[in-house]
């Protein structure tokens, strides 16, 4: 072998080193590298609905199968192409997430209803295959995912074009492999004997304006849903708002899944859930909780009923209509027997709507949710205070009668009032036994001895010669002026006082105790007021006597007393009334709610006492019971 022979294999050797290094340099090496958290986590969980990227598991599916590569430019071709594998490979759960998650991302891409659909059904068939299939561990994260892929498709496909409203109906739709005939469970829109109507979507509405946003996760699409008219709603007594709306879930739901995706035909039942009625549905063997947004339909009833635009002209007396006041007791819900309603009595220059925050929590208690239902009482607040107290007590006893009496319904004789500044008194007025005590601070003689037309005597004697509602068992005072408010004394209360107009039977009344009767006044004419502001002066001779007339012990009182400032508790007030008027004795319990204003409903120490007060009524009840 000559030595240039020998150079030239020694070349060789060399470069064929080198070609066999480069070729293993060709190859991705293995190598790891540390993150924080936050991005470990956001590449755990990242999938099409959150981002443009699909999961890491449908990356794998598709990788396995060499279609990787295949699916940015021929999309639908790769979802039929990886949908023949799943047939022939028995419909494993991860190849059907794989094409629940490509369907879902094609379907918001082009706004297709089909894809949407059928990435629905596919994670529907993740979820609950028939038998011992095996599905993804309840702990995992696709289990969830392929909760949210359904949720989130079936939202989307169910929609109207604008996202404002769900149609829910019967009928043939297509899908990318094939047809779904659906089938809606007209059964299912009956509730507390009304009909749900006019559905919204809420899982696109952002909320503000409440402290707490309160959702359930679950299955289903989350809904505010609205009542149906009916032929002859009710003139007086317990009405529902027409801007009601209840937390709702809709469901899409297929037998055999599994087997019937791997065919082109696919029936489904679509029902419809409230959270008073079903927050779970069963699912073949599973107890399965829905998804609602609680709070994102409350948000809905306060925006469009628009009521705090009603505070002022509810004060000055522009929601008159007719020759009386008008008084509105609203539910929010159809009355279900074996609640216990709470009725929340707003004060001055107020509306139901400032009960907002302390409804939305406290209607997240399953306690109390499952237990109480929420009535609402609007009122004139201009209106002389003993007449307002008149049209709750009419308003109370019409809708006990008309939802059967507490014969039929117990739970109506369990009644709970909560009242707020003017609302507190409006309470009081109806758990009091007055006799005559209250007319004889204004009069020196007895009512039967005036001259008095026939319907002046029959006002006057009901507003004035008060007793308890024997169906009402608790009271709850906020903020309330039992000895008056200091600020009915001031110049600019009295200007208000001034522009208040007064309902036409309570003028007459009033021209009639002048007129005919002026001389058995104790109060002198010029001072005669009976404006709501006049009536919360600390020197009304009304005032005066109803402080001094005891709750009865057959009623349950409590009282919540806000302050603001460090002085002695004697001293401090809450900027409209001082603690030494808001303090009632004999009262079962007293809560002082320190650095809080009078519009304390929202503050989370008076929500959480309220919660304590009804918690302890149903504690109540279960020890009769026991």
């Amino acid at each position: 072998m000559t030595r240039c022979s020998q150079t030239l294999r020694s070349r060789i050797a060399t470069l064929a080193s080198i070609a066999v290094l480069l070729a293993i340099a060709a190859c991705a090496p293995v190598s790891v590298e540390r993150v924080d958290l936050r991005t470990a986590y956001g590449n755990l969980n990242r999938t099409a609905l959150s981002s443009n990227q699909l999961s890491d598991l449908t990356r794998i599916v598709l990788r396995r199968n060499a279609l990787l590569d295949s699916f940015p430019p021929y999309p639908d071709e790769t979802i039929a192409a990886l949908r023949a594998v799943a047939i022939s490979g028995g419909m494993n759960w991860q190849d059907l997430y794989a094409l629940s998650e490509l369907s879902y991302f094609e379907g918001r891409r082009r706004k297709s209803v089909p894809m949407l659909l059928a990435s629905a059904l596919y994670a529907y068939a993740v979820l609950f295959p028939s038998g011992d299939a095996e599905r993804p561990s309840p702990y995992s994260s696709q289990f969830r995912q392929a909760t949210n892929f359904y949720n989130l498709a079936l939202t989307q496909a169910l929609s109207s074009e604008n996202g404002d409203a769900a149609i829910l109906q019967s009928g043939r739709s297509d899908l990318p492999f094939g047809i779904i005939d659906v089938t809606l469970d007209e059964a299912s829109l009956h509730t507390g004997g009304r009909v749900l109507a006019s559905f919204v979507p809420t899982m696109n509405l952002e909320v503000t304006g409440f402290q707490n946003d309160y959702r359930t996760d679950g299955l289903g699409v989350p809904l505010a849903a609205g009542l149906a008219p009916i032929a002859s709603p009710p003139t007086d007594g317990l009405e529902l708002s027409a801007y009601l709306r209840i937390p709702t879930s809709a469901m899409l739901q297929i037998d055999d899944p599994r087997g019937q995706l791997m065919g082109n035909m696919i029936a489904a039942r679509l029902s419809v859930h409230t959270i008073f009625d079903s927050p779970t549905i069963r699912i073949g063997t599973q107890e399965v909780p829905l998804e609602f947004d609680q709070t994102a339909v409350r948000a809905l009833i306060t925006t469009e009923g628009k009521g705090w635009s009603t505070e002022l002209p509810g004060l000055l007396g522009e929601n008159m209509t007719g020759t009386h006041a008008t008084g509105r007791l609203v539910a929010i819900e159809p009355h279900r027997p074996g609640r216990m309603p709470v009725v929340l009595v707003h004060g001055t220059a107020s509306s139901p709507f400032r009960w907002a925050d302390m409804v939305n929590d406290l209607m997240e208690d399953r306690k109390i949710r499952n237990n109480y239902e929420f009535w609402f009482f609007s009122y004139g607040t201009g209106n002389p205070i003993t007449l307002s107290a008149l049209l709750l007590r009419r308003s109370l006893e019409q809708a006990v009668q008309s939802l059967g009496g507490v014969q039929d319904d117990p739970a109506l004789s369990r009644m709970v009032v909560i009242g707020h500044s003017q609302g507190g008194l409006l309470a009081r007025l109806i758990s009091i036994d007055s006799g005559t005590m209250l007319w004889d601070a204004m009069s020196r003689r007895p009512i039967g001895e005036l001259s008095l037309k026939p319907e002046s005597r029959t006002l006057l004697q009901d507003a004035l010669f008060v007793h308890p509602l024997p169906f009402v068992e608790t009271v709850i005072f906020i903020a309330t002026p039992h000895r008056g408010s200091y600020l009915a004394g001031f110049s600019l209360a009295g200007t208000f006082a001034k522009l208040i107009t007064l309902p036409l039977n309570v003028t007459t009344a009033a021209a009639d105790l002048l007129t005919r009767n002026r001389d058995t006044l104790r109060v002198d004419p010029p001072e005669l007021d009976f404006s709501s502001i006049s009536g919360m002066s600390p020197s009304n001779p009304l005032m005066k006597a109803m402080v001094t007339i005891p709750v009865p012990s057959t009623i349950h009182a409590h009282s919540i007393i806000p302050t603001l400032g460090d002085e002695p508790l004697d001293e401090r007030d809450d900027s409209v009334v001082t603690y030494s008027s808001a303090h009632l004795d004999g009262v079962e319990s007293e809560l002082v709610v320190n650095h809080s204003g009078h519009s304390t409903q929202a503050n989370p120490i008076t929500i959480g006492e309220v919660r304590r007060i009804l918690v302890e009524q149903l504690n109540r009840t279960a020890q009769v019971r026991r």
